[in-house]
């Protein structure tokens, strides 16, 4: 074999195992995947509860549930987060129970009760089975349905599954205050990161070390999952929204900076074609309100002067004005960073309109605690509150090194 017929058959060899590693870097299975592909084992001869609502699927689009009827297990019945189990529930809207198929109970985990009743896993399961879609964000209410029933399995003695799912947010590096002890609520449940940083399982697997100690936990962990890539980096994966307002990733990254205004009297978007990527009110000039939040130089977004009509929630009816967030380069963008910003531009602009007292309770919930909403108010600038909030999180980092499954 001549020294160009080695070459040449060097070359084939090196690009057949570049094209292998990357079709093998790009396959994702979502824990329910895995469960799935080795028959459920784990899960049969028991009887199974499992909460879950429309986004929980396999990466080829089936349902959770009829993956486990699909094997034979003894599903019970099923639980349903806020939004219900269909997610189409408005935003702090009690969830009834309802049927599946007709015959499939579903409880609420959001109405008269937010726990899984003790009383009914002691009699009715062995095994308590969590497959819910986060989005990245402590007041993202899923991580809290999932605390609350890791205690509830805890108590009754029922052993507890995380099927993980990715993080949508991805590379995105956790951000934002951490949770005071005494603003713990619903939308603020697990002491992380505002921007966690973390998968379900991930979080499951901290909360036991933490609080969890006797509780029977697996995670099933996911193949192929690589931190480092966004949810639409995987081509295999279809996004399903897990909530009404949360409609796509793009509205998934920028959640994180404009939730916070659900706190205020500025309309976060609801009620519009576009929850969370706009925000505005009556009283908001929208030319000056860009130019002021352009006066940021914010890494990764633009945005652009809107006016719009809630169909419902704040102002429904009303003409308001305000801007659209436009994630220009997403590995750039940060969005703990742009809601700082947001909220200095309102206070700047309508320190006598813009109201963060009023519902400042709800605020500092979803902010972890009040320092955020008093360094606002109090003047402070955007690299201050950053460099505050970046201070709590890497205490947490230090306490907690392996927080991470997936590297």
């Amino acid at each position: 074999m001549s020294l160009r017929d080695v070459y040449i058959a060097f070359l084939f060899f090196f690009c057949t195992l570049c094209v292998s590693q990357t079709l093998h870097a790009q396959s994702l299975q979502y824990g329910i995947d895995v469960l799935d592909a080795d028959r459920c084992r784990d899960l049969q001869g028991k009887r199974v509860a499992l909460i879950t609502n429309k986004a929980g699927i396999t990466v080829d689009g089936e349902p959770d549930y009829r993956v486990f009827l699909r094997h034979g297990l003894d599903l019970k019945y099923l639980m349903a987060p806020e939004h219900g189990f269909h997610t189409v529930v408005a935003a702090g809207m009690r969830v009834k129970d309802e049927k599946l198929d007709n015959e499939l109970e579903v409880y609420s985990l959001y109405g008269s009760q937010k726990k899984p009743d003790v009383e009914l896993l002691k009699s009715s399961v062995d095994v308590l089975v969590f497959n819910l879609q986060d989005v990245g964000a402590r007041c993202y209410t899923y991580i809290s349905t999932m605390r609350y029933a890791m205690e509830a399995c805890q108590e009754a003695g029922v052993s507890f599954m995380v099927l993980d799912r990715p993080n949508p947010l991805g590379p995105v590096p956790a951000g934002g205050f951490m949770l005071d002890p005494d603003y713990v609520s619903f939308v603020g449940m697990v002491p992380v990161p505002f921007i966690h940083a973390m998968t379900v399982g991930e979080i499951a697997l901290f909360l036991k070390k933490r609080f969890y100690p006797d509780l029977r936990l697996q995670v099933v962990a996911m193949e192929g999952y690589d931190r480092r890539r966004f949810l639409d980096d995987y081509p295999e994966v279809r996004f399903v929204s897990p909530s009404p307002n949360i409609r796509g990733l793009e509205t998934v990254l920028v959640y994180p900076a404009t939730v916070f205004l659900e706190g205020t009297n500025v309309s976060e978007g609801r009620g519009t074609q576009f929850p969370f990527r706009q925000f505005g009110a009556p009283f908001i000039n929208a030319d000056f309100l860009k130019k002021e939040l352009q006066r940021f130089k914010l890494p990764g977004v633009s945005f652009q002067a809107v006016q719009f009509i809630p169909s419902s929630g704040k102002f429904q009816g009303l003409r308001c004005s305000g801007v659209r967030l436009e994630v220009t380069d997403r590995l750039v963008f940060e969005p703990f960073r742009t809601g700082i910003a947001i909220v200095l531009s309102l206070q700047k602009l309508y320190p006598g309109l813009f109201d963060l007292n009023t519902n400042g309770q709800f605020f500092d919930k979803l902010a972890g605690g009040p320092l955020f909403r008093k360094m606002v108010l109090s003047g402070r600038s955007l690299e201050e509150i950053l460099a505050a909030s970046r201070l709590q999180v890497h205490v947490f980092e230090e306490a907690y090194p392996d927080r991470h499954v997936y590297e």
